[in-house]
C-alpha cells in the first residue's frame, strides 16, 4: 500500500482533533481564566496533550491573546539561553505561552523559566506529571476513544481496538502507528 493511501497516514491522523471528555470548551476556558491563564495539561505520552494544546490556540486568539509556542523533547531537553532571553524580552501581557514538554526542564531551569514567564499574559504547559502548575486537564484515554478514532479513519473492517489499546498501555499515538504499519504491510490487491 502506498503511504498516501494508508488510512493511518500522518496527514489523516492529524485531522483527528482532541475529543473533550466531561467538559465543554466554554467550561475549559472559564476554568483557565480562573487560573489566570497559568495551568498544565497533564498525562502520559500519547494521551492527547499536544493535540489539546493545539486546539486551545484558536480559542485563546479569539480572546485577544497572541500565542507563542515553545517545545522541548527528550532529544532536545533544553533551550539555548540566548534564544530564551530574546524570547522573553519580546514577551508581554498580551502573550500566552504554550509550552509543550515542560517536564524536560530541571527544577532550577523550571524555576527560572517561570520567573521569566511572569510578564506573559499566560503560561500553559504540557507535562507528564502534575504539580508544575495547577492542572487544567488530565488527559486520559480508553479503548472506546481509540475505537472511535479508528472508526473515523476506517469506517469498516476495524480491528479489536481493546487489545490494541491494552498492548500500548493507553498510548493512542503508538496504537495508531501500529495500525499504520499493519496497513502498510498488508498484501496489495
Amino acid at each position: 500500500m502506498r503511504a498516501r493511501d494508508n488510512p493511518f497516514s500522518t496527514d489523516r491522523v492529524l485531522k483527528i482533533r482532541y475529543r473533550p471528555r466531561g467538559w465543554t470548551w466554554e467550561q475549559l476556558l472559564d476554568r483557565l481564566a480562573r487560573l489566570d491563564y497559568r495551568a498544565a495539561i497533564v498525562g502520559p505520552e500519547g494521551h492527547g496533550k499536544t493535540t489539546l494544546m493545539e486546539d486551545l490556540e484558536p480559542h485563546l486568539r479569539a480572546k485577544g491573546f497572541n500565542v507563542k509556542h515553545l517545545r522541548l523533547t527528550r532529544e532536545r531537553p533544553t533551550f539555548d539561553r540566548a534564544w530564551l532571553r530574546d524570547f522573553f524580552a519580546a514577551t508581554g501581557p498580551n502573550d500566552v505561552l504554550l509550552f509543550d514538554g515542560a517536564e524536560q526542564l530541571t527544577r532550577l531551569a523550571w524555576w527560572r523559566f517561570r520567573q521569566a514567564a511572569r510578564k506573559a499574559g499566560g503560561l500553559i504547559i504540557t507535562s507528564h506529571r502534575a504539580g508544575m502548575l495547577p492542572t487544567l486537564v488530565e488527559c486520559t484515554t480508553d479503548a472506546d476513544l481509540l475505537g472511535g478514532i479508528v472508526r473515523d479513519l476506517v469506517p469498516v473492517g476495524t480491528d479489536n481496538t481493546a487489545d490494541l489499546f491494552a498492548r500500548h498501555r493507553g498510548n493512542v499515538r503508538e496504537a495508531l502507528r501500529e495500525l499504520y504499519d499493519r496497513y502498510a504491510e498488508a498484501p496489495r490487491d
